[in-house]
């Protein structure tokens, strides 16, 4: 099939894309990035062919690949991005930035997350891009500093094929126009009510007008949050992280009490890192890397069968601070290399989200974010509409896995999950699934989103006993 003409499209960046990123995302650096159901109605992007790919371009039909999410009305955004001839990595970016919108409880702006990317007959590489410390006077509620835009943007830069800004585009109109509350963020608000109504500014957002909390179906509209998103469209991500956009956000946060500054803002950087891999059978597995640790516990559950949260405590009893990224990486491969197994296990951690892209052309992306608690902080950037993710430290950190199987450069499948202790389980479970050639299996607290692919062609898979939702081919 032939690619369809696309407005703006651009063609791959280069390995080092060094002008480019610091232009648009504010980087002084690109070599920063170190080496190594459907719902009721029509989509909430109905317009994305005349704002994103032009007003002529036509809608690819047959086999697009594969869109699946914890959250419906996001999973709906990535494919109508691959509908009109974005790539996985499009789709993801579009994806991750609408989550913020849709399901903020576990991937606000304000946060962070890792993601795994591939394109065919390439190795995957990792973007790494947790909510981070904010070095800072102590504040009363100390925030992370927001990673997402940075690390969507950085991470679409590198494997898509159009402007960034035009992938922001969906989630303004969400935001104003509204969105369907779905049943994971209904019950993420009724989990938290108390704590998060203490906030005036999020009582006002995720409540009813008679006060009492948003429930499955209800409308969540975000003026404030809009305003927002549509800034950083107009004016690129690196706004947010070296512009006007930066300082009012600061300003915002700081009074919300989270203790953020501007000149902290300028130096969180995502990294882009190689994966952990393993080699069997003719297949190679790549899972994501520390500081992502939930994928040193997939790789070794996906090696020996043994527990992933085991692998993961005994991984964070040890003292690694000040390491380099090729020293931690090299320190977890030998881990998963050793074949052991471990005992152990974690406090109670973090909730997150995931979700996987994949695309017609053998591309895959797949993603975990996280707030770093369920709501972050609880509070809103003043002004912003935008959820304070909670600091680094403050809660133990949450357990973010994603995998991607190959066989030969082929994809064979990508996975990643939320549910926290057990989210590397999870993916580590899909992962075997995919090697053998099985469904995959949905037990535990595991969370999973898988694509698994055969014969050129992919198909999702999302727990039944969740809310999201497996999107794919459009027919003629």
């Amino acid at each position: 099939m032939e690619t369809p003409h696309v407005a703006h499209r651009r063609t791959n960046a280069p390995r080092c894309p060094a002008g480019r990123i610091a232009r648009k995302a504010g980087l002084r650096s690109a070599c920063v990035l170190t080496a190594g159901v459907l719902l009721a109605g029509c989509s909430d992007v109905s317009h994305i062919g005349h704002s994103l790919f032009g007003k002529t371009t036509p809608i690819v039909t047959g086999y697009i690949g594969t869109v699946v999410a914890d959250e419906p009305r996001a999973a709906l955004i990535g494919r109508d991005v691959l509908v009109h001839g974005g790539n996985a990595a499009d789709a993801a970016a579009a994806v991750g930035m609408a989550l913020s919108v849709t399901l903020p409880s576990r991937a606000s702006l304000g946060g962070g997350g890792a993601c795994l990317v591939t394109r065919a007959n390439e190795t995957p590489q990792a973007f790494t891009f947790l909510p981070a410390s904010a070095p800072a006077a102590p504040a009363t509620r100390q925030a992370a500093l927001p990673m997402t835009p940075r690390g969507l943007f950085t991470m679409q830069l590198r494997y898509g094929t159009v402007e960034f800004a035009d992938l922001l585009s969906p989630s303004v109109r969400l935001a104003r126009s509204g969105t369907t509350v779905s049943r994971v963020l209904a019950g993420d608000i009724a989990a938290v009510q108390t704590a998060l109504f203490a906030d005036d500014a999020a009582h006002t957002v995720f409540s009813r007008p008679d006060g009492t909390p948003l429930q499955n179906g209800d409308a969540l509209v975000q003026p404030q949050l809009a305003s927002f998103l549509e800034r950083m469209t107009n004016l690129g991500v690196g706004d947010l992280y070296n512009g006007a956009l930066g300082a009012i956000f600061v300003e915002g946060a700081n009074k919300a009490g989270g203790g953020l500054s501007t000149s902290a803002m300028r130096k969180a950087m995502p990294l882009q890192l190689a994966p952990l891999k393993l080699e069997q059978d003719g297949y190679t597995a790549s899972f994501l890397p520390p500081p992502a640790d939930g994928g040193i516990g997939a790789a070794v559950a996906f090696r020996s069968g043994g527990s992933a949260q085991g692998a993961v405590a005994t991984w964070r009893s040890e003292d690694r601070h000040g390491l380099s990224s090729e020293a931690l990486l090299s320190a977890a491969q030998t881990l998963v290399n050793s074949g052991s197994t471990y005992n152990g296990t974690l406090p109670a951690l973090p909730a997150s989200t995931s979700f996987v892209v994949t695309d017609d052309k053998g591309g895959a992306v797949a993603c975990a974010l996280t707030d770093n608690n369920l709501f972050g902080t609880g509070r809103m950037a003043d002004g912003t509409g935008v959820l304070l993710a909670a600091a680094p430290g403050r809660y133990p950190a949450p357990l973010l896995a994603a995998a991607i199987l190959q066989r030969r450069g082929t994809l064979v499948g990508a996975m990643a999950a939320s549910g926290q202790n057990d989210a590397a389980d999870a993916v580590a479970q899909a992962a075997r699934a995919a090697l053998v050639g099985t469904t995959v299996p949905h037990e535990g607290q595991g969370r999973v989103n898988a694509s698994l692919c055969k014969g050129g062609e992919c198909h999702g898979d999302t727990d039944p006993r969740g809310g999201g939702l497996s999107v794919g081919s459009i027919n003629n």
